[in-house]
């Protein structure tokens, strides 16, 4: 059963459709059975999770900051621009603003039914070398704090919790950011006392959760990347053994044990959370193994590896990370993940960028902070840049993010079916124009064909990255902006886009197309209801990709109510900004 739930918030409305086919929510545990996760009834549960990535902890590449990196890099910046005193005051306002009631109710109403929160340690404990005695453990309440908040939030949405150590004591890995590393100090698997506090932050995350059946599961270590036998393994990808990640999770796992034996404990491997050789056998019955998938083929093979562990060793399978792609790419790794009886968690739902339910807002005065911090411009007053920080800190609150209907409609509703939607109501009267980048909801050879739909970075030999321009939408087609107006680029000969519309009264149209050509050439004609019309537009006299100039085709008859039509490119080479129905 389908269900449109609409989330209000001031003057924005978020709906999508949410999917209700599997039990995704009940008062028991989750326990692991088999090769299934199952709820304390005994049924299956397919978890349909998003990650709170930047939340507890930054990643640069999320705000544009990838040359610095590390969160403490970040902040030494902040520091530096705004005084160590209102960088303070900016993580706790980042903490506020970031995630609140507000996402989790819009999560929910999405149709996902988990989150997985990314952690940092530091919020929980001191560093060990900031105790004030060696050896011994400081807890912080900030960090709980914020988890019961949203644990609260989550049971409140009938959800449930997974929580993640993104970053544990003195980092899981050579990748410095997922961790916030800093490589001058001992890493985990250089200090026994990173390792003791690891396992006395779970034992102490445990005793606190014990009996909270929101709590999935806990993910006791993320995306482990550390070369043991092969110091020159940087990415713990070649490792045979890995005894130290075995014996740390097995210590964890014990440390749990002791005061919790309701929760799933979630194992990842080496080789970021892939590489399970030396791991097995299990040391506990209530185990998942989880696996992070990105930028490669969703195909079984891609998976082979995780579905023969868990036949082998009757284990089930968690997609704990992945996304980071375009809508078409989603669609197929969730229906390959959900056909396999495989739950999955998406990373994440807010960032700079449209491959995510939101999308913080680029603005000018923040653009000014990345030039400085880029070196390409002058360093800005501290009033200025204070106010910047200011803006950054609203933007990120969900009322002032971009929301994309088309990845959550990708993450849903095209998992189970092939059928379109209008992206907005098209109500065609006397004279209507319909912007190009506005085509249907729907996947590719259902909404739009392009040759290039999606990104397989990990994989040798294929360059294709889906949408070119990075803007608007998540689909294959491409998109950029011209002064702040958007329009499709790059069309290349075969390619098409669809637009359901909703004609008033039937009757003969002119239909004109705003179009420009960089070479001055392209042809495109018209399909309306699955019938190609004879005549076609040839591009001529256009030349530069903003120099826009209007074409037309007459005497379209329209038939009253919905229609779908078709612009389909015979000869690509054009870009194409809006289409207006003029009734003669």
């Amino acid at each position: 059963m389908h269900q449109q739930i609409i989330v209000h918030s001031k003057n924005i409305i978020i709906s999508l459709i949410l999917l209700l086919s599997v039990p995704a929510y009940s008062q028991g545990f989750l326990k692991a059975n088999g090769r299934l996760i199952v709820d304390s009834k005994g049924n299956k549960v397919i978890l349909r999770g998003m990650g709170l990535g930047g939340w507890m902890l930054q990643e640069g590449y999320m705000f544009r900051l990838a040359n610095m990196g590390q969160q403490y890099k970040i902040k030494s910046c902040i520091e530096e621009v705004a005084g160590p005193e209102y960088a303070s005051k900016f993580y706790e306002s980042w903490l506020t603003n970031h995630t609140r009631k507000i996402d989790v109710d819009s999560m929910a109403a999405w149709g996902f039914n988990s989150i997985r929160l990314p952690m940092h340690y530091q919020l929980f404990t001191l560093p060990v070398d900031l105790e004030p005695v060696a050896g011994q453990n400081t807890w912080l309440e900030k960090g709980f704090t914020l988890t019961d908040s949203l644990l609260k939030w989550c049971k409140a949405n009938k959800m449930y919790l997974i929580l993640d150590l993104h970053a544990a004591p003195g980092g899981q890995g050579n990748d410095l950011p997922i961790s916030d590393r800093d490589p001058s100090k001992p890493s985990l698997w250089e200090s026994k006392a990173n390792q003791q506090k690891m396992i006395a932050l779970w034992k102490k995350l445990a005793q606190r959760y014990a009996n909270e059946p929101a709590i999935a599961g806990y993910d006791i270590i993320n995306e482990p990347n550390w070369g043991f036998e092969k110091p020159e393994d940087k990415r713990g990808t070649e490792e045979t053994k890995n005894e130290p990640l075995r014996q740390l999770m097995m210590d964890i796992t014990k440390a749990i044990r002791e005061v919790d034996k309701n929760h799933i404990v979630i194992i990842e491997g080496n080789g970021f959370g892939n590489n399970y050789r030396g791991i097995f056998p299990l040391w506990d019955q209530n185990m998942v193994l989880s696996f992070h998938k990105y930028g490669n083929f969703n195909n079984p093979s891609a998976i082979q590896n995780f579905l023969n562990l868990s036949q082998q060793y009757q284990v089930p399978l968690w997609m704990g990370e992945s996304g980071e792609n375009s809508n078409t790419w989603f669609t197929e790794a969730i229906r390959l993940a959900e056909s396999n009886n495989i739950g999955w968690c998406w990373w994440q739902l807010k960032k700079i960028g449209i491959n995510n339910p939101l999308e913080i807002k680029l603005t000018p005065s923040y653009q000014k902070l990345l030039d400085y911090w880029n070196g390409k411009s002058s360093k800005l007053p501290k009033n200025q840049a204070i106010a910047a920080l200011d803006e950054f800190l609203d933007n990120i609150k969900l009322e002032n993010t971009i929301y994309h209907k088309d990845v959550t409609d990708a993450m849903f509703r095209q998992i189970n079916t092939q059928a379109t939607l209008p992206f907005n109501r098209n109500i065609i009267g006397g004279n209507t124009t319909i912007n190009a980048i506005d085509y249907d909801l729907g996947g590719q050879r259902s909404a739009y064909f392009d040759k290039d739909t999606a990104s397989y970075q990990y994989t040798p030999g294929v360059k294709t990255i889906g949408n070119r321009g990075h803007a608007y939408r998540n689909d294959g087609v491409d998109i950029q902006a011209d002064d702040n107006n958007y329009y499709v680029f790059s069309i290349e000969d075969g390619e098409w886009l669809q637009y359901t519309i909703n004609v008033n009264s039937k009757g003969t149209y002119t239909v004109r197309f705003i179009v420009s050509s960089d070479a001055g050439k392209g042809t495109f004609s018209l399909i309306l209801n699955n019938n190609r019309l004879p005549d076609s537009v040839a591009v001529t006299g256009s030349r530069g990709a903003k120099n826009w100039s209007t074409f037309e085709l007459k005497n379209i008859k329209l038939p009253k109510g919905n229609n779908k039509i078709r612009v389909y490119a015979d000869e690509g080479g054009f870009n194409l900004k809006a289409i207006t129905f003029i009734k003669n």
